[in-house]
């Protein structure tokens, strides 16, 4: 995935946006104010923190060499992946799973009003 692909992917959801509140070198991805990837789209390798459940965040670092504790963030949380070092479905579903869980804590009006129920 191209860094153009990983910011179109993550701006296709209800309601994201991207901002930069680190600077202009990093992207934030937001849904309703609460992030949800963050990337410095430039860098190489491309690398994308995503939220994750803490027991598949375990799992995911066990399988793959290219996802490693959140750099920066809670790595309970949070994992960085290097997007070259996965296959494309599972970055697409790693990204989808992180929308998830943050809507997730969204109030339900909120949530409602993303068709996220």
């Amino acid at each position: 995935m191209t860094p153009q692909e990983l910011k179109a992917f993550c701006l296709e959801f209800n309601a994201s946006v991207e901002e930069f509140p680190f600077g202009p070198e990093t992207s934030v991805f937001k849904v309703l104010g609460k992030m949800f990837a963050l990337s410095t789209l430039d860098a190489r390798p491309l690398t994308v923190n995503l939220k994750c459940d803490p027991d598949d965040a375990v799992r995911l670092r066990e399988e793959y060499a290219a996802i490693a504790p959140g750099w920066h963030m809670n790595k309970r949380h949070w994992n960085t992946v290097t997007v070259s070092g996965v296959p494309r479905r599972l970055l697409r579903e790693l990204i989808e799973d992180s929308y998830d869980l943050v809507v997730a804590g969204l109030p339900r009006a909120e949530r409602l009003r993303l068709d996220r129920a």
